[in-house]
């Protein structure tokens, strides 16, 4: 690769320069769950062998356990589960679903329809083998208006047979704002207010430690997330956790496991190292990733394109959109993000048709752990307005580096003019 042009360059500083009280701003929320984390650590007394790890049946793993409590001190919980089991966000999100639902009983999301992985999870038909529509639980959606809790549509939709409210924090692939903390906690209160017996859980995927509390704090009985996005750090190489109120936590993991035994197995093997350090370091990794969000609306807005958020938006999550006038741009600047990417820089991505997407798909994603989308990444379906959205960062300069890779490219077959 070439180094960027001058004017490119040029304008890489400008908007470095320009986000400076921003990115000042959000380091101020590192220190902050930093210091909430290292609390933690110091609270549990970590000693390194706790990352020995158990095989077999995993009885007695203190590491493991003492990661638990880790977590649900930060998260102000009462119980936490932190698993290498647990292979996804969306197994998490299933866990929690399957555990505490049974047939007759009904899911309102409250946050529009959720991730498109969740598809099959909730069943769109009782062919859906192992779905919750299967099971016989009832399902229902409440839109966003405005992007704001429609608060009289959902306390109108529950009903007596409503068992959880949940609510999916993070945008993911839609053109939503996410969800704030304090939005969570006004709508959370008024349900709560009402119907005291609902379970409200939050799909907390992509928001960890982008503000100073989770939702368990804002009134959440129950939150999920994935070990390889935010509280990884990008370090743990695989895993999902669950933290909550202590009798759904006991429910959930018989689930996880069996009846009866609950959290008292699973074997840690060798991971342990890996998910104390990636939380230690987590704070400081997702501060840095979304001030690449920042720096990525801001670079690419001043070079004529789409973006949201705006760079001075309130977040609480990590993904930034980036709308292109063509396919043609879309695909440039997505296969630019695979070429800067340290890990298979050398493939190019293509556009692809993927189960559950009515468009084809082009994903750039040069990480060091499959799937992580705490590193740095990018995806979208191919079809208007041609958005593409951009995710993770595990060091700040890397996504300086990328986008001006990709706006080198552009630049060179004139789709933007700089």
């Amino acid at each position: 690769m070439h180094h960027v042009t001058k004017s490119i360059e040029e304008l890489i500083e400008t908007s470095l320069a320009e986000i400076e009280p921003i990115m000042k701003e959000n380091k101020k929320i590192s220190r902050a769950n930093f210091h909430k984390v290292m609390t933690a650590f110091h609270d549990a007394g970590v000693t390194e062998s706790d990352f020995t790890g158990t095989t077999g049946y995993g009885y007695d793993d203190t590491g493991r356990d003492k990661l638990e409590e880790i977590y649900s001190q930060v998260f102000r919980s009462e119980d936490a589960i932190v698993r290498s089991q647990i292979i996804s966000g969306t197994h998490a999100i299933s866990l929690v679903l399957m555990a505490l639902l049974e047939r007759d009983d009904e899911l309102i999301y409250i946050s529009g329809e959720p991730y498109d992985t969740l598809e099959k999870v909730i069943g769109n038909s009782e062919e859906d083998v192992g779905s919750l529509k299967e099971k016989g639980v009832g399902y229902e959606v409440v839109d966003l208006v405005d992007d704001k809790f429609d608060i009289e549509g959902i306390l109108d939709k529950i009903s007596h047979r409503t068992k959880i409210v949940a609510i999916q924090r993070s945008r993911g692939y839609s053109m939503r704002k996410s969800l704030t903390i304090d939005a969570m906690e006004t709508v959370i209160e008024t349900i709560k207010k009402r119907y005291p017996d609902t379970i409200i859980f939050v799909d907390n995927c992509y928001g960890e430690f982008v503000e100073t509390r989770e939702p368990v704090e804002a009134g959440a009985d129950i939150i999920a997330g994935s070990l390889i996005k935010n509280p990884g750090g990008g370090i743990a190489k695989m895993g999902g956790y669950i933290a909550g109120n202590h009798d759904l936590i006991k429910r959930i993991s018989y689930r996880l496991t069996v009846p009866g035994i609950g959290k008292e197995m699973g074997a840690s093997l060798n991971v342990l190292a890996d998910m104390y350090q990636g939380f230690f370091t987590a704070p400081h990794t997702v501060i840095e990733s979304l001030n690449g969000a920042v720096f990525t609306s801001h670079l690419l807005l001043s070079a004529g394109l789409k973006t949201d958020p705006a760079p001075a938006d309130i977040r609480t999550d990590l993904i930034q959109s980036v709308s292109f006038n063509t396919e043609a741009e879309m695909i440039t600047f997505t296969q630019m993000i695979q070429k800067a990417s340290p890990v298979n820089s050398k493939f190019l991505p293509v556009p692809d048709d993927i189960p559950g997407y009515d468009a084809p798909v082009i994903m750039a994603a040069g990480t060091f752990v499959q799937g992580a989308s705490l590193e740095l990444s990018a995806d979208g379906p191919l079809r208007s307005p041609y958005t593409v959205f951009v995710q993770g960062g595990l060091v700040f300069e890397h996504v300086v580096y990328a986008l001006g890779e990709a706006l080198k490219e552009m630049k060179e077959k004139e789709m933007i003019h700089i």
